[in-house]
């Protein structure tokens, strides 16, 4: 029952009418016995900084952020913890008694749900696989591993020499070997794909059409031992991990990391777990139901 003591939890975004996290959050809320409700709020960009006066102003507990306020709103918070401190951004705010920290808990995401398949991610060789904000999240979250290297292929679009600069502020602050290469270096792709343990695609090709990220060359290196990872999670399984399937990869989509990056916000937040298993056969349930038309990748 919603009384007085009801604690209020959110969504920000722009468009919020996707969200799957109310869905999640509830659904843990009501597992625990939680007093608390999580709701999907659409606030125009310009009335951001009235609706985080409002989470202070108004107590609201928590809320997740996406696109577009993971960077917009930090200047807005109190405290970043070191993970958001890396990206200059977040997808999660907590209210701790009006000093409002913020998190990016998107990356990590990923490594807990491969972790809670059994993956040991100590000594592991990384190609990642797209460096824009899904991918600069996993890569800020690698560092936190014990990761033997990480390599990183971005296209070099006019961003790259920003991201390129990102990365070696990174290296230098990691004993984790961290290098980034153009897209177009596939002799180099090839070779690193071929050595790596894991394999990640943080780029949307294979979400709304089909194809793959990698030239038929970098394909043909996937072997047995290998993991390959597709933050896609609509369609469940993209070409890309059809195809390294069939060439004995094991494979998981991006519905792991999505709800992961919840079950850290639902942690961050209320000091519990989130009841995984739940949570996934829920949203496997409604994805089932789904158009190609709601696709979404990595979406809250």
């Amino acid at each position: 029952m919603i009384n007085g003591k009801t604690q209020l939890f959110g969504f920000i975004a722009h468009p919020a009418h996707h969200s799957r996290s109310p869905r999640m959050h509830n659904l843990s809320f009501q597992h625990w016995g939680i007093n608390a409700r999580y709701l999907a709020f659409d606030v125009a960009p310009g009335n951001l900084p009235a609706a985080i006066a409002g989470i202070r102003s108004m107590g609201i507990a928590g809320v997740n952020l996406s696109m577009p306020f993971k960077q917009t709103v930090v200047p807005l918070l109190d405290d970043l913890t070191p993970r958001a401190q890396r990206i200059n951004a977040v997808n999660t705010i907590k209210n701790d008694h009006g000093r409002l920290i913020g998190d990016s808990t998107d990356g990590a995401g990923l490594f807990q749900n491969l972790q809670s398949r059994g993956l040991n991610l100590r000594g592991k060789r990384v190609v990642i696989l797209g460096a824009g904000g899904a991918g600069k999240a996993i890569i800020a979250a690698s560092l936190d591993y014990r990761l033997a290297q990480v390599d990183v292929f971005k296209r070099q679009t006019t961003s790259y020499p920003a991201v390129a600069t990102w990365v070696t502020g990174l290296a230098q602050n990691t004993t984790t070997p961290l290098r980034l290469h153009p897209y177009e270096a596939v002799q180099t792709m090839q070779d690193l794909v071929a050595q790596a343990d894991l394999i990640i695609n943080a780029t949307s090709v294979g979400m709304t059409t089909a194809g793959v990220p990698v030239p038929t060359s970098v394909l043909e290196q996937l072997h047995p031992g290998q993991v390959v990872y597709d933050v896609i999670y609509q369609p469940l399984e993209t070409e890309f991990l059809a195809l390294a399937r069939q060439r004995g990869c094991e494979t998981h989509n991006g519905l792991g990391m999505l709800i992961w990056q919840g079950a850290l916000a639902f942690q961050f937040w209320t000091g519990k777990p989130m009841p995984v298993p739940a949570v996934e056969a829920d949203l496997l349930a409604s994805l089932t139901n789904e158009t190609p038309a709601t696709n979404q990748r990595h979406a809250m």
